[in-house]
């Protein structure tokens, strides 16, 4: 079943200066309906990317579609987008109910169909209660909410968030994603999102695109991301990953053995294109190595071992951190479930560490400058737009 692109970036590149690119030659498609995450470092692109499709931004190169119409040459407001900032953008003179409605006056929407849509937006974020107050008068999360509602009321095409729960203290935080993951669902919303939290990205997208250097490195699910990276950068920067160097001893069809620093010699999964002799990452994540003789797991043929000394312990609560060293150059942590029936290495003893040779991938140590095709697998008025960044990451 084919999914068409519902907004489309073609040879899309971004220049302040004319000399360096802030994105460059992005191409990327998204399905209708579908929750994608633009996710990277500071200055890595994003942002720009988002401020580009909403209006805020012009295109150096390319152009955008929405819906196979060229939105780049239209301003913001006629291009039936929402948008949600992190500071809100609220209008701190108006009360909650005006502030939804402040989309559909610019619209010119009548009063009575205001009067509606507002009530209907309040309650889609469980907020009718609080129509009459002030925004100094609501916490930063209903605020939040209002500044949803706010994008939501007139029924946009695509809502954009630009790293929208930045402000908001971690529990917080969690209860605003699943509001939001909530209201994709029942609405069926098509959500383009700025984060630089990998949990988030991870948490709330069906697809992530990770950003470095004005380029997409990867899109994928956050699964595929998570186990099956296609470079260095992204095994890194998302999630968390024992990045062990080595060299390449040899290349088979999807494997190949790398040589650490310290001598061990290893097997995994091969990135495409890798060739004997590279300077290599091995990506693993700490979840999936084991200490056979803490935790009782039987070591196989399919499994690479070595030998590491203890550093530090760590509780974590659900899990200890064992902060290990491999010969004098690399570190190396290993995630060791809290079943209270592990008997934990002492810091200073020396012991075999284990992990299967599917659970590792065997990485260039280069990032690819070349771009892929990435396919898809107001705020809301001229006033508010004036509040957008400019020259974001």
């Amino acid at each position: 079943m084919s999914n068409p692109s519902f907004i489309s970036f073609s040879g899309v590149s971004k220049s302040y200066d004319g000399a360096q690119y802030v994105v460059d030659d992005l191409n990327l498609d998204v399905r209708k309906g579908e929750f994608l995450s633009l996710l990277g470092p500071s200055g890595s692109g994003k942002t720009t990317t988002l401020m580009m499709l909403a209006g805020f931004e012009s295109p150096t190169h390319g152009e955008i579609r929405l819906d196979g119409r060229r939105l780049d040459d239209k301003p913001p407001h006629q291009r039936d987008i929402g948008m949600v900032f992190q500071n809100y953008a609220l209008f701190p003179h108006l009360t909650i109910a005006e502030n939804v409605a402040f989309p559909l006056s610019v619209r010119r929407v009548s009063r009575a169909e205001q009067k509606t849509r507002v009530q209907r937006a309040l309650e889609m974020v469980e907020l009718p209660h609080l129509a009459n107050r002030r925004p100094a008068q609501l916490s930063g999360g209903q605020q939040q909410r209002v500044a949803l509602a706010r994008a939501l009321v007139f029924e946009p095409s695509v809502v954009l968030m630009d790293e929208p729960l930045g402000a908001l203290d971690k529990r917080l935080r969690e209860t605003m994603q699943y509001e939001i993951m909530r209201l994709h669902r029942e609405l069926s919303l098509t959500i383009v999102y700025v984060t630089h939290d990998q949990a988030e990205a991870l948490t709330m997208s069906d697809r992530v695109a990770v950003f470095s250097d004005g380029r997409i490195q990867q899109a994928a699910t956050p699964s595929e991301l998570y186990e099956n990276a296609q470079n260095a950068f992204v095994a890194n920067f998302v999630g968390e990953n024992n990045g062990l160097t080595g060299r390449v001893v040899s290349v088979g069809e999807d494997w190949a053995t790398l040589a650490l620093s310290d001598g061990s010699v290893i097997r995994g999964r091969s990135e495409p294109g890798l060739r004997a002799g590279d300077e290599a990452m091995l990506a693993l994540r700490p979840e999936r190595a084991h200490i056979p003789s803490a935790e009782g797991v039987q070591v196989d043929e399919h499994s690479n071992v070595v030998r590491a000394q203890v550093q530090e312990l760590v509780y974590c609560g659900d899990h200890h951190r064992v902060h290990l060293a491999l010969g004098s150059r690399d570190s190396f942590v290993v995630k060791v479930p809290n079943t209270q029936r592990h008997a934990l290495p002492s810091p200073g003893s020396e012991i075999e560490i284990a992990w299967r040779h599917d659970d590792c991938k065997i990485l260039a140590m280069s990032v690819p400058r070349s771009a892929p095709v990435i396919p898809a697998s107001t705020p809301l008025s001229p006033s508010i737009i004036t509040t957008a960044p400019a020259g974001a990451n």
